[in-house]
């Protein structure tokens, strides 16, 4: 049964991964392999990036971001198609990426 549909990263998934014995383990250790934070600072830099007020960070792109963990504007902006961050919101997203490197 769904019971919410909020877009999560891989990492924080992992928590319920492996909370569920119904998924195979292949399935864990295909994802672990592209995980790149623990499902704790996952979060961490979920709350972080929420807390920066950028409205144009949906959900979504947060959890992009989580996943991919960029490095430079070019990266960012891979995930922003749709929308343009200006200088300024590249730059506080990145400083808070950084963080957790």
């Amino acid at each position: 049964m769904i019971k919410n549909t909020t877009p999560l990263s891989m990492a924080e998934s992992m928590e319920y991964i492996e909370k569920e014995k119904k998924v195979e383990k292949p399935v864990a250790e295909f994802i672990k392999k592209f995980v790149k934070i623990t499902p704790k600072e996952a979060k961490e830099l979920r709350k972080k990036l929420e807390a920066l007020n950028i409205i144009k960070l949906n959900d979504t792109n947060i959890s992009k971001i989580i996943d991919i963990l960029p490095e430079k504007a070019e990266e960012i902006n891979k995930i922003f198609v749709d929308i343009s961050l200006d200088e300024n919101e590249t730059k506080r997203i990145l400083d808070t990426v950084k963080e957790f490197k």
